[in-house]
């Protein structure tokens, strides 16, 4: 690198005396042309070799000073043509009173003038040039002479460090006199100065148990109700200390080089495996001896790759995966809860580049009978080259927990690279350690599999949620279709009201620490779990007391009839009980995707004789995946709706959504992407969840007999979709 610099400079200093020698030329043999206002009639060189023919050979050479309304007419004309023929030039002289062959000479002359004054510009942006050089290579020299050996520490040789590491060191400097400065103006404000930073973790010391510390400004209550019965992430709330900052940053360096060869290195690393692929342990142990050390006896590895092309342009992808509302937003099935707990560096140049972060996620299946998956990590994102970014999650429970954590993430992520036309082609990992010992036995084979929280789903969702995006911001929406909101305002109000409809659901319906489950009755998978909230001043949901059921069973149906058929509008009066018999009609309709199964309805429900009147209205999203698929509904106020329809606000329609999750029941040995066209053998697991309000005064107590008539109501539903789906299937 150094040397090619020194190149530089070599090239730039010979092209400087090469134009300086030139200059020296051109003013030995330019002649003394006052500024083009003396002109001789006769040069002894030019653009040809032809002499004034009325001057002697040997004569003493003659000049002519020119008139300033002569020159100002011949650099009228020069400005026009630099190169004037003969005809012109006879017509120029006989008009300025001069002869062709002194209009000649003068353009002559005005030629070798510009000449040079384009050199010496050239001259000047090339000296300019070689300064920059020189202090580059200046900055250069000091930057290696001041560089460390990442073995030892002390002084290293060029040869001993490599130009990648060499960055990322210098990335690691930036990173450290960031967090200084950031540490600097935080003891100004809580009265203590900012602490050098050790490489050393002191080591853990026994504290008494105390009162946890949620003063975190007006966030306070909403953290200690999200992480009232996690005790992992009870820990990670208090933040970090000054010297484990440095060490955080190491950590993110060394997990995003891991990251990165996990995403592009073939076999031996992966191997093949019935249409996927399978993480070789031992060669990821020789390959990356570092990190978060072996894994513990007591975890089960879980790790896997996929890639697709998503559309939607990388810098967005970047933007959905560092804000935690938007990550959580668009993975809402697969992060039932998250939050940014400390950002030790925003990025540089405006955006996410160098962004690093403290976080906390709870991972989710969207059953009760799946335990979730909490993680205390950070995120850490990089550019590297022109249109690609990677964004790298690794465990930190090391830092604080002494005990082996139920869950460890390693390295985890995803590497975005730019293509044409808005797309993105994204390459997942997702690797974790974690005790499977409390999963359900009959989601034991999904989970074991690495399809429930692996790369494929991750994947699948983000495929499915980039092009709901898509939806929303299409302005070529067909017309003639019955049904269809070519509105966009509407359109965009109606999406948004799903949107919540999804998040509400899938919140509610996993195995979240945040959740407290009561089994009611039964003894095996299809036990009915409930649980009670109160709603108060929430305008998005009803005042009262909410309860919540949900069950999980098995069907010996493939997961794309099953969801055909619960998301079908004429087989509903099968087994939704609300309906009564209803007939049911589809009023307004909103293409997801490419997959017909990827929609937002509006459904009516006509009962008694008059099937013209509207009783009710059903707001319906249905989306699907190659990984799983969900039919989620609420009753909506029909002058709400209209409302919305109308483009107006969303967030005031309460909702109570319910619904069904359908994943397959295990291994998924198939390429299929996201079209649920494709019907692969096996079985389903279902999950049914329903939320009703039993009593509308908040403070009232809940009573036997609510809980009675929603066990009821889920125990029914639940035979009539054996009976309906298992018939159809026989």
């Amino acid at each position: 690198m150094f040397n090619s610099h020194q190149h530089l400079l070599d090239i730039s200093s010979s092209a400087q005396r090469t134009s300086d020698n030139e200059l020296d030329f051109i003013r030995d043999e330019e002649f003394d042309s006052n500024s083009g206002a003396d002109n001789m009639e006769a040069p002894n060189s030019g653009d040809d070799d032809q002499a004034d023919p009325n001057q002697p050979p040997n004569k003493k050479k003659r000049y002519h000073r020119h008139t300033q309304h002569q020159i100002q007419e011949m650099e009228s004309f020069y400005k026009e043509c630099n190169h004037p023929d003969d005809k012109q030039r006879k017509e120029l002289g006989r008009r300025l009173g001069l002869e062709p062959l002194q209009v000649k000479f003068w353009f002559q002359n005005k030629r070798t003038q510009m000449k040079a004054q384009h050199e010496r510009c050239e001259n000047t942006q090339l000296r300019n040039e070689n300064e920059k050089l020189r202090a580059e290579n200046i900055r250069y020299k000091e930057a290696l002479s001041n560089a460390a050996c990442p073995n030892c520490g002390g002084p290293a040789a060029i040869g001993e460090m490599s130009f990648d590491e060499h960055q990322l060191r210098i990335e690691n400097a930036r990173l450290r006199d960031e967090i200084d400065r950031i540490s600097g103006i935080a003891g100004k404000y809580v009265g203590k100065s900012a602490l050098g930073y050790s490489h050393q973790l002191p080591l853990p010391q026994p504290e008494a148990p105390r009162v946890l510390d949620l003063a975190f400004g007006p966030q306070s209550g909403l953290l200690g109700e999200m992480y009232a019965a996690g005790d992992l992430l009870r820990t990670a709330v208090t933040g970090l200390t000054d010297a484990e900052k440095p060490v955080v940053i190491e950590l993110a360096v060394t997990a995003m080089e891991e990251l990165i060869r996990m995403a592009q290195t073939e076999e031996p690393l992966w191997l093949p495996s019935s249409g996927s692929e399978t993480l070789c342990e031992q060669e990821y142990a020789r390959i990356f001896p570092r990190g978060l050390g072996p894994k513990p006896a007591t975890l089960n590895s879980e790790a896997s790759r996929e890639s697709a092309v998503v559309i939607m342009n990388h810098i967005n992808l970047v933007e959905i995966l560092m804000d935690v509302n938007q990550w959580t937003t668009v993975f809402a099935g697969l992060v039932s809860k998250a939050m940014t707990l400390e950002v030790l560096s925003t990025g540089v140049a405006g955006n996410h580049n160098g962004a690093l972060q403290v976080m906390t996620a709870e991972f989710q299946v969207p059953s009760p009978l799946v335990p979730t998956r909490e993680n205390y990590f950070l995120r850490y994102c990089k550019q590297h080259g022109e249109g690609t970014w990677v964004v790298v999650d690794v465990s930190l429970d090391n830092l604080r927990t002494v005990s082996v954590p139920r869950c460890r993430r390693r390295p985890s992520g995803c590497l975005i690279q730019e293509m044409p036309n808005g797309y993105s082609r994204v390459i997942w990992v997702e690797h974790v350690e974690v005790d499977e010992n409390a999963v359900h036995d009959i989601y034991k084979p999904l989970v074991n599999s690495g399809i429930a929280f692996g790369a494929k789903r991750w994947v699948a969702t983000l495929d499915r949620q980039c092009e709901r995006l898509a939806s929303v911001l299409a302005l070529n929406i067909p017309t003639g279709d019955v049904g269809i909101i070519t509105s966009p305002a509407g359109r965009k109000s109606m999406l948004k009201l799903a949107e919540r409809m999804v998040m509400s659901f899938c919140a509610g319906v996993g195995a979240s620490t945040t959740h407290i489950w009561t089994t009611l009755s039964g003894s095996g998978a299809d036990d009915v779990r409930v649980m009670t909230r109160k709603s108060i001043d929430d305008p998005g949901r009803p005042p009262g007391i909410v309860l919540s059921a949900a069950t999980s069973f098995w069907l010996p149906v493939s997961p794309k009839r099953v969801f055909d058929f619960l998301r079908d509008e004429n087989s509903r009066n099968e087994w939704d009980i609300l309906s009564n018999g209803g007939i049911v009609q589809e009023m307004a309709h909103i293409a997801n995707g490419r997959d017909p199964g990827n929609c937002v309805s509006l459904l009516r429900v006509n009962t008694g004789t008059n099937s013209n009147q509207s009783n009710m209205l059903i707001l319906q999203e249905s989306t699907t995946d190659v990984t799983g698929s969900y039919v989620i509904y609420a009753p909506v106020d029909i002058a709400a709706m209209n409302v919305v329809l109308g483009g107006g606000d969303p967030d005031y329609v309460a909702l109570l959504p319910s619904g069904f999750a359908i994943l397959p029941d295990g291994p998924i040995n198939y390429h299929g992407g996201g079209n649920s066209e494709i019907d692969p053998p096996g079985g389903s697991l279902l999950t049914v969840a329903f939320q009703i309000l039993v009593d509308s005064v908040p403070t009232a107590k809940l009573s036997l007999g609510s809980v009675a008539t929603v066990n009821s109501l889920i125990k029914c539903t639940v035979e009539k979709i054996k009976g309906a789906v298992t018939s159809a299937n026989a």
